[in-house]
């Protein structure tokens, strides 16, 4: 488990991993799911030599346009994505979505035979690869269902434990796996510490703790002890998943006789701070 002492040295290695072009560029080969994708968009490039040489001219034109109509579309929705993304975990996920979309879409206006085998390949892709989850800890401690009672029965540990309950099995938990291990670096101190229990490794523990599974959108659960007593949660037990939630942000204000609120990476969460004091209370 990391401690919070070296908490300044580990988000800045992370910070410089997260932006290192030479660990892109590695996780692009060696992970199957950046992979494979690549492997099906450059797939384009010999289809479309050899779809220069068969169509005729006029058709080649119309293609041309719709390309370049395709490709623009693309650049400014990339752009709104920067502009408003919350983390390279989204921003990778929903590109990635506009690709196979547009891509799909010019094979149709190419023939539909081709638009099926990139459908088909992108739903393969779906099933058999994963996209990988943000590999930084920050100050948070990753534990297992034992670990957790245990340091919550110990009286020498924090007053306060905040634990990510979460399964990268979900686009959801994979596309806000970087906004806990940044919070801890944050607010983490000797009353509050920062813990994640992974249910995809320990699924018992959703039970132990009162978490279902019946509906995996509930995914990531946040629940704060406070003396091995939970004292809130979010979602509650009554919480039921939309399709279209609200906007999910990351505000970081704070004034000198305010309270400092950061929201979670989940609609309407939020932590909130107290400046001058030890209290840390959830609230919608």
């Amino acid at each position: 488990m990391s401690k919070n002492s070296n908490g300044g040295s580990s988000v800045q290695r992370d910070q410089e991993s997260s932006y290192d072009p030479v660990r892109w560029l590695n996780l692009m080969v060696s992970e199957p799911y950046y992979l494979f994708h690549l492997l099906v968009f450059f797939s384009y490039i010999p289809v479309r030599c050899s779809a220069f040489q068969i169509l005729d001219p006029a058709r080649n034109s119309f293609l041309l346009k719709r390309e370049i109509q395709v490709f623009v579309a693309y650049c400014v929705l990339t752009v709104v994505k920067i502009v408003r993304t919350e983390s390279w975990e989204s921003f990778i996920q929903d590109t990635l979505l506009f690709a196979k979309i547009f891509l799909t879409a010019i094979a149709l206006v190419m023939d539909y035979h081709l638009a099926l085998w990139y459908a088909l390949a992108f739903l393969v892709i779906h099933i058999i690869a994963q996209q990988p989850p943000y590999e930084g800890l920050g100050s948070s401690n990753h534990l297992t269902p034992l670990q957790l009672e245990s340091l919550l029965t110990e009286g020498n540990t924090s007053r306060f434990w905040l634990v990510e309950f979460r399964a990268f099995s979900t686009s959801a938990c994979v596309c806000t796996s970087s906004f806990f291990p940044e919070l801890s670096i944050t607010y983490s101190n000797t009353n509050l510490s920062f813990g994640t229990i992974d249910l995809g490794l320990f699924p018992n523990a959703a039970e132990r703790f009162g978490i279902s599974f019946g509906s995996l959108n509930q995914l990531p659960v946040y629940i704060l002890f406070e003396n091995a007593v939970e004292v809130a949660r979010f979602p509650e037990f009554d919480y039921e998943p939309y399709v279209f939630g609200p906007t999910i942000t990351k505000v970081f204000s704070a004034t000198t006789r305010c309270k400092c609120c950061i929201f979670l990476p989940h609609p309407l969460l939020a932590l909130s701070v107290p400046k001058r004091s030890n209290l840390f209370l959830l609230h919608i």
